[in-house]
């Protein structure tokens, strides 16, 4: 029995300016979903899904889905405004997706198996899919043990500009115990910094792992989300901003002593087109792996 890789591709990335999803930037027009795939494949997982919005479902499937048969079975689910609990209704002035744990959400009915948790737009490397999947693999049968892939957060910069990361609090047998999103950071001066909410300068050593929206589940995980979902309506479905986060629901369960999430370290390097100047430089990574023999120049 393999985990699933369930990859979040229904976003559009407003500081990208498009759907970068599905933007071509290794050498033979691949994705990065593209690389994500093959390095799960690697990493012993044995099925994607991916959710997506219906508005661009052809365009998926055409550019996307077509590559990979052959290679690993796929679905797509969708998410969508309206796709809500019975007994709530999407209010009329809400634009804005529900987060990142809502589309969690959508793989509830074809997900039945250990599985991890990606973002389409980001990079996250060979090693990392390898250890994660190797942590999955070992909970079939289990409930309520989580794990997450701990970037190093000096492998994790922009180029570009600042980043926000969740920097992870760790017990002394490396369970996570906070995950505590931290805006604005970027190497100065050598030192990785940022500024905390009295406005006073933080360095992080470059080796505190961070959140890079990399987890694993059993799929218990989908009854706690559904539960504590409703909760999150009854009290911000009137908030046209408010989003429901996996970090959200994650420390729900860890404060409560629900479930435990294992902090897994990766050697990766995490790259991503956070901005639309990242580009060219992730195409250039992209090339230096192919060349260096990590990647094969065709994956699929």
């Amino acid at each position: 029995m393999k985990p699933t890789l369930f990859v979040l591709a229904a976003g559009m990335g407003s500081r990208y300016g498009g759907l970068k999803q599905l933007d071509g930037l290794g050498p033979n027009g691949e994705t990065i979903m593209d690389y994500s795939i093959f390095d799960a494949i690697r990493g012993g997982f044995g099925k994607v899904v991916f959710v997506i919005r219906k508005d661009f479902e052809a365009d998926f499937q055409t550019k996307i889905l077509s590559k990979y048969e052959n290679h690993i079975p796929v679905e797509t689910v969708f998410q969508s405004l309206d796709k809500l609990p019975q007994g709530f209704t999407c209010p009329p002035e809400r634009t804005k997706p529900w987060g990142t744990n809502h589309a969690v959400l959508m793989g509830k009915d074809v997900i039945h198996e250990p599985f991890a948790v990606v973002n389409a737009d980001d990079f996250y490397g060979r090693d990392s899919y390898e250890v994660l999947g190797k942590e999955l693999t070992a909970t079939f049968g289990l409930k309520n043990k989580y794990c997450m892939v701990g970037f190093r957060v000096g492998n994790t910069l922009s180029e570009s500009g600042s980043v926000a990361r969740g920097v992870c609090g760790m017990d002394a047998d490396g369970y996570l115990t906070t995950v505590v999103e931290r805006t604005a950071i970027e190497c100065i001066d050598g030192e990785i910094q940022f500024k905390d909410e009295n406005g006073n300068k933080v360095v992080l050593d470059a080796n505190v792992p961070v959140s890079m929206n990399m987890w694993g589940f059993t799929p218990d995980y989908f009854d706690y989300s559904e539960e504590y979902f409703k909760q999150f309506l009854r009290e911000n479905i009137d908030k046209p901003k408010a989003e429901y986060f996996i970090p959200l629901m994650v420390n729900e369960l860890v404060t409560k002593g629900i479930a435990c999430v294992k902090v897994l370290d990766t050697t990766s390097r995490w790259f991503g087109v956070t901005y639309a100047a990242d580009r060219q430089g992730v195409v250039d990574k992209i090339k230096a792996l192919v060349d260096a023999g990590e990647y094969p120049s065709k994956l699929f």
